[in-house]
């Protein structure tokens, strides 16, 4: 994971790990590593620890099996020293994160154990607001499964036939344009609530957001006027939207304007989700990961089949279960039924 231009590792990575019983050192002089004379029981690792504070391991009394020196009693003796300002405790359980030193510094020094304050900025401080808002609406959630059978074999297709090397067919852009001719049928999942006046205000153009992690935080292009484009065209500026993200250049018009948003979160990991509004808007939908899992046909019969599981998120102030429901069997209709999409094109 990188932060702030720094790469950071679990704090756990630096927990002691069990001391493996490796026999007696014969081969190592009373002045070799960690000035360990010969017979001393402890692992290279340990011995290393030794070196690096200046240490005689002989003057360190262990507590292992057998009188072992281990990487606590090197560490509690370090600090009886004054070396370490307070020795870790081998109980404690090692959380949060930090970051790798500088310089070729040891993860030991006791400033690398020390809390660290960061600032939110950006999309990062943007988020603690948007959020902070959304926390207060009544939030109604809807899981559904799609079978994505035809869509796998329909994205093959388009991608054996695809003669432009700079566009790569994905599953979304088509999942976006079947989205949007659902949401003609249903326009309330397509609007956004006035709080102020109790008004609800149907948009006229599907402004479809994105969800993207970006190394400067969570931010949400949307593609504008997604139901007058092609599945070809959504595809292109999906591509250009993700490039902009990367590169910290998204314009105000790109970030502004949504009518609803995609959670892609199937992308990194995970089967379902439990998405947060995007206020002003009412819907909010999670993607899980395709997965190949077995199903059972009219007669019965085992068959594998690729299903995505997606969560309806929507203020429950504005749209209830039953609207969700109809408009998740229209747009779950389109998909697995993608033939269907062409009676919708102008």
């Amino acid at each position: 994971m990188i932060v702030n231009g720094s790469q950071v590792v679990p704090h756990d990575s630096l927990a002691s790990s069990p001391d493996i019983p490796l026999g007696v050192d014969t081969s190592a002089s009373p002045l070799s590593e960690g000035n360990a004379p010969r017979g001393s029981l402890s692992t290279p690792a340990v011995r290393h620890l030794v070196k690096q504070y200046g240490l005689n391991i002989d003057d360190i009394k262990g507590t292992g099996r057998d009188g072992r020196v281990l990487k606590e009693d090197v560490l509690n003796y370090a600090a009886s020293k004054g070396l370490l300002q307070e020795p870790p405790s081998a109980l404690e359980e090692n959380v949060g994160q930090v970051e790798l030193p500088e310089g070729g510094k040891s993860l030991l020094d006791s400033h690398f154990y020390e809390d660290k304050r960061i600032p939110l900025r950006g999309y990062q401080r943007a988020m603690v607001k948007s959020m902070s808002l959304a926390a207060k609406v009544p939030h109604f959630h809807y899981l559904e499964e799609i079978n994505c059978d035809a869509l796998v074999q329909l994205k093959a297709s388009f991608q054996k036939e695809n003669k432009d090397h700079d566009v790569k067919h994905t599953f979304l852009p088509f999942l976006i344009k079947s989205l949007s001719v659902a949401l003609s049928k249903y326009p309330l999942l397509n609007s956004s609530f006035i709080e102020e006046t109790n008004e609800v205000t149907l948009k006229g153009f599907h402004n479809i957001g994105v969800a993207m992690a970006t190394e400067q935080g969570l931010v949400v292009p949307s593609i504008k006027k997604v139901q007058s484009l092609s599945i070809l065209e959504i595809t292109k500026e999906l591509s250009r939207l993700h490039e902009m993200a990367l590169q910290n250049r998204l314009s105000t018009n790109d970030i502004t304007g949504g009518t609803i948003t995609l959670s892609n979160i199937g992308a990194i990991g995970g089967k379902f989700g439990s998405p947060v509004l995007n206020l002003p808007e009412v819907a909010i939908i999670a993607l899980g990961r395709i997965q190949k899992l077995p199903r059972f046909d009219d007669e019965e019969n085992v068959y594998p089949s690729s299903i995505i599981n997606v969560t309806v998120g929507a203020d429950h102030r504005v749209v209830d279960g039953a609207t969700v429901a109809r408009f998740c069997n229209e747009w779950k209709s389109l998909v697995e039924k993608p033939e269907l999409l062409l009676l919708h094109m102008r």
